[in-house]
């Protein structure tokens, strides 16, 4: 249920609250770890999601500049989506699949990380849903991974997956989380500056990702002779909330994430606004815009506005406002150069501008290359706790605008609100968490009116 009593509510006091989850964290510090591909030496991978994400991740991987990859498997439920892949990648230096180690079903996952040895990695590009499933297997196995963001839906799968990070850590495993912003080398040195107080104390923050419709997002009717009805939300995952935390968690994450790293900080409650305007025959549960101011325990605000809607005002980028000055950290997209300080709200006075060489100037192979780098010197790499709370400060901000109440950080890594249940046992013949009603219309937000969860079970006619 939501709460709207203001808690200081530090970020290390919530995730607290996941220490008692399960008894097995008791055993953690036996658990041994395990060999690392630590060297000159090849690093298997294999590809679990093979969609246009899990595509590029993998042509990074086989890019790193310590080189040395292989990609030897690949998992999808859609053969056609696999297959896809195989186009973009098998031109490329390092691509080693063979078609015997194509894999496909809710079970393609253990067939492609059982070809790896411990120490190699696996890349978890599937819906983030998905997400605590794949990472147990990895875990057990004892492979490094890369997964996508968002990693979490829901509070329980972020309890979970903060749980099995734990594991993960006694291991030794490295793991890198998609949110690029944390590589991009601009953001580094704008981190560290602020951190160091060049602008003086953060008091608020302002970002936006407001763009025209998307077409990813908003969805029209299933058609006859499209796939299972459980198929097709996963071929259509960002229009269900279920399966990705819908545009909000998918788009959003990286400005949001990349603002809250400004802050050293995650904020402890949020308020919001959001709206379905011009939806037609669409039946996603997204909405069209969003509006949500988060707190942070020391008063500070965060402002972000997202909004789908074509014709309106574009505006892409990232603000910190501070007690001696101000930034400008993406000036366009989710990370984009270049990051600039100031010592005057007019911009009139640049304190700092920055500057990055050329080979370091894509975040995604940055990633890739810090990632890597790691795990051949075996350093210390874990980014599991900050996606999933990145991935949290989505899921407050979205759930406040779904229920139109304030919401507490705490109050939702405790819910017990699971938007997927069982997904661990899922075959091709499972039934979908969310169903339609007789006119193909899904259960959508109702703010105000369902309060303690985002949505009605069953949609309205």
């Amino acid at each position: 249920m939501n709460d709207s009593t203001t808690k200081d509510t530090s970020r290390r006091d919530f995730l607290a609250t996941t220490t008692t989850l399960t008894a097995a964290a008791a055993t953690l510090s036996s658990i041994a770890p395990v060999a690392h591909a630590a060297g000159s030496g090849t690093i298997s991978a294999a590809l679990v999601g093979c969609g246009g994400r899990g595509t590029g991740a993998a042509a990074n991987a086989l890019n790193t500049k310590d080189g040395g990859l292989k990609l030897v498997a690949m998992a999808d439920v859609f053969d056609g989506r696999l297959q896809g892949s195989v186009g973009g990648l098998s031109k490329r230096p390092g691509y080693d699949v063979v078609k015997d180690n194509h894999f496909i079903g809710f079970d393609a996952y253990k067939k492609a990380m059982d070809l790896l040895k411990p120490g190699d990695i696996v890349i978890l590009t599937t819906p983030p849903a998905f997400r605590w499933v794949h990472y147990t297997y990895a875990i057990e196995k004892g492979l490094n991974v890369f997964m996508e963001k968002p990693v979490t839906t829901d509070g329980p799968s972020s309890r979970r997956m903060l749980e099995l990070n734990k594991k993960a850590q006694a291991k030794n495993l490295k793991v890198g989380v998609g949110l690029m912003s944390r590589h991009q080398r601009a953001l580094q040195e704008a981190q560290k500056r602020i951190t160091d107080g060049e602008i003086g104390d953060i008091v608020t923050m302002r970002g936006y990702r407001m763009a025209g419709g998307d077409l990813a997002s908003f969805r029209s009717k299933k058609w006859p002779g499209s796939p299972s009805e459980l198929l097709w939300q996963i071929s259509r995952f960002h229009s269900f909330l279920w399966a990705s935390g819908g545009c909000f968690n998918d788009y959003y994450i990286h400005i949001v994430d990349h603002l809250c790293w400004m802050k050293n900080a995650w904020p402890v409650k949020a308020q919001a606004t959001g709206g379905r305007h011009y939806r037609g025959d669409w039946v996603d549960q997204n909405l069209d815009s969003y509006g949500v101011e988060y707190t942070f325990a020391d008063g500070t605000k965060l402002f972000f506005d997202g909004r789908c809607m074509d014709g309106a005002e574009g505006i892409y980028s990232s603000h910190a406002h501070g007690t001696k000055g101000n930034a400008i950290l993406s000036a366009g997209g989710d990370c984009g150069l270049p990051s600039r300080l100031f010592s005057s709200l007019d911009h009139s006075k640049p304190i700092w501008d920055s500057k990055v060489p050329n080979d370091q100037r894509d975040p995604y192979q940055n990633e890739w290359n810090d990632l890597v780098a790691a795990i051949r010197a075996d350093k210390p790499y874990n980014e599991v706790e900050s996606g999933v709370m990145a991935s949290m400060t989505c899921n407050l901000g979205r759930i406040a605008a779904h229920t139109g109440k304030e919401w507490t950080m705490d109050a939702v890594l405790k819910s017990e609100v699971e938007l997927a249940p069982g997904i661990d046992k899922w075959t091709m013949d499972s039934p979908p968490p969310v169903k339609s009603n007789a006119e193909g219309r899904y259960p959508v937000p109702e703010p105000g009116k369902v309060i303690d969860r985002e949505y009605a079970q069953q949609a309205q006619a």
